[in-house]
């Protein structure tokens, strides 16, 4: 038996959490209640920004995205992600058209009815690692046996600790994983509440730089790539404004790529954290990617899908496998054009 059968097998409390988070007790598998189609004809696009994806932040202060979206007659409206999970239930639900995850977080939608799929690539981030106080004692996952750690389920910091225990051969059942947002991990943190927290980048950069704390364990290649999703009613009946949003993107990654500081600077205002954390998270993000969804992400994400299966949050690897299959969108990204939006915002 799996280390996370047995651990699926001994806490029940938090695989209900992992089906309320991944959308079962919600009805994941039916259809939303309360959302219409997208239609072309809709004049309002809403779209995320989260403090996890730095180009969505650029983008929306600017205002590069309503002046392109303009000419063809519609208007944006801004919803802010809280995390990859909280991305995930508003474009379930309609509440957005376009939202930003963690590859991790896609598949893990897709996987469970969502219908979703990735139309662009925003980030190559370390965005996530384990984080502890310095006076926990702990130095090493193996020192995780028996304290609790806080993460938020369904994202990729949850995945990162999962993959962390199994190759420190930790079990997860003799781990307390204390189901909390990005946000509140922090605090708990910082307040003794648990012994660790598998944090998200900006605000695991602040508690490095502000707070005094540690990362204790880094790995880049248990982190999965920004992944900009649209739902699959928006990408049929839309289609002319889905390409609008990724010429966007790709020319806000132009621009933050030339000019920084100023990026940098956006970052940290948008964020409400401190230049230097801004800098720092800067510094683990990697903005100078192919933007095309393709080959590298599906190797990721098979790695990760099954601990999807394995902690109980997808029923079946033929599930995942199914997702793997259907998540990537490419047509979007092969033919994204940045100049267009550079006309448009230097008329």
């Amino acid at each position: 038996m799996s280390i996370f059968s047995r651990f699926a097998q001994s806490s029940a409390l938090l695989a209900a959490g992992a089906l309320l988070l991944t959308g079962c007790l919600a009805g994941e598998n039916a259809a939303p209640e309360a959302s219409a189609p997208a239609s072309a004809a809709d004049t309002t696009i809403t779209v995320d920004y989260a403090t996890y994806n730095p180009l969505s932040l650029i983008i929306k202060e600017k205002g590069w995205l309503e002046t392109a979206l303009h000419d063809e007659g519609k208007t944006v409206e801004w919803v802010q992600s809280a995390g990859s999970n909280k991305a995930n239930e508003a474009l379930r639900s309609g509440v957005l058209d376009v939202g930003s995850t963690a590859g991790s977080a896609a598949l893990l939608a897709r996987s469970n009815g969502s219908p979703i799929q990735v139309i662009d690539l925003y980030s190559q981030p370390e965005w996530a690692a384990l984080v502890t106080t310095p006076d926990s004692g702990i130095t090493s996952v193996a020192d995780l046996a028996g304290k609790s750690v806080a993460v938020t389920k369904g994202t990729d910091p949850y995945f990162f600790l999962l993959q962390a225990l199994e190759e420190n051969n930790v079990s997860p059942q003799d781990v307390t994983i204390e189901q909390l947002q990005h946000a509140d991990g922090r605090t708990a943190l910082t307040k003794g509440s648990v012994d660790a927290w598998s944090g998200l980048d900006p605000i695991m950069a602040g508690t490095e730089i502000e707070d005094g704390n540690i990362l204790f364990y880094r790995n880049v290649d248990f982190n999965t790539y920004g992944f900009l999703n649209a739902t699959e009613d928006f990408i049929a009946s839309d289609p002319e404004s889905a390409q609008t949003i990724v010429d966007t993107y790709e020319y806000a990654r132009e621009w933050a790529l030339a000019n920084e500081d100023e990026a940098i600077q956006i970052l940290a205002d948008e964020s409400g954290v401190t230049l230097e954390t801004a800098r720092t998270v800067w510094e683990r993000t990697n903005l100078d990617i192919d933007n095309v969804p393709g080959e590298a992400q599906r190797t990721v994400l098979t790695r990760v899908g099954p601990y999807l299966v394995e902690s109980g949050d997808v029923a079946t690897q033929a599930d995942v496998d199914s997702a793997l299959g259907s998540l990537i969108h490419d047509s979007f990204a092969t033919q994204a054009n940045p100049a267009h939006i550079s006309a448009l915002v230097s008329e």
